[in-house]
């Protein structure tokens, strides 16, 4: 698989794990491409963190309203019945726990479920944005990434990177598989038919759990 390919099997598996009527916050870069895998017959409500409810997927070249963005600057259209709201409402909405469902990406999670998703130190980076609010503010957290970054772990027995919040993560989703996050520990539950269950386990530096 290329990167496009690997990112939206990705965003289609987690697609697979959203139910009817949930509201569902999709972090920056490969979570917003879950909203063009949604199955059919279900609807849910898409929350952007700036402000909207009611997302829809991304648009067509003709459908583009530039005054219409996500939270990552990010041209989205907003569905029939969509709503539009100052900040103070949104994160109220994310805090007072009416999230079903928050997708992000990180840069490395751990056995704990423990989540690093903002910050390199030495790197210039512009904030943690919104995602220490969603991983503690939502009902199920689900981090959707590739499973290594060049060869690198990035699920780990414990994070180094400064951390986003502590145990945190309910479900790892990458192009290799679906991780349990328990408190056992990580719960491989789902594999790619690409990869065998030994390249899982080298490419992820916690011990698995194997429950297929």
């Amino acid at each position: 698989m290329d990167k496009e390919q690997l990112q939206n099997y990705i965003a289609k598996r987690v697609a697979k794990e959203l139910h009817d009527g949930d509201i569902v916050n999709l972090g920056i870069g490969l979570p917003t491409r879950v909203a063009n895998f949604i199955p059919t017959g279900i609807e849910i409500i898409l929350q952007s963190e700036n402000g909207f409810l009611g997302l829809g997927p991304t648009p067509s070249t003709d459908e583009i309203d530039e005054s219409i963005v996500n939270a990552g600057g990010q041209v989205v259209t907003i569905l029939p019945g969509g709503s539009f709201f100052d900040s103070a409402t949104s994160f109220g909405i994310i805090r007072g726990g009416h999230v079903d469902v928050s997708v992000l990406g990180a840069l490395q999670v751990d056995k704990s479920g423990n989540i690093a998703n903002y910050m390199i130190p030495g790197k210039m980076v512009p904030g943690m944005g919104g995602a220490m609010d969603l991983v503690t503010g939502a009902k199920k957290v689900i981090v959707a990434m590739e499973h290594t970054l060049k060869g690198t772990h990035k699920i780990l027995k414990s994070c180094t990177l400064p951390l986003t919040a502590v145990n945190a993560v309910d479900l790892i989703i990458t192009e290799m598989g679906v991780i349990d996050v328990t408190p056992e520990g990580l719960k491989l539950i789902e594999i790619n038919p690409e990869y065998s269950i030994d390249d899982v386990i080298a490419a992820t530096e916690a011990p698995l759990i194997i429950a297929l």
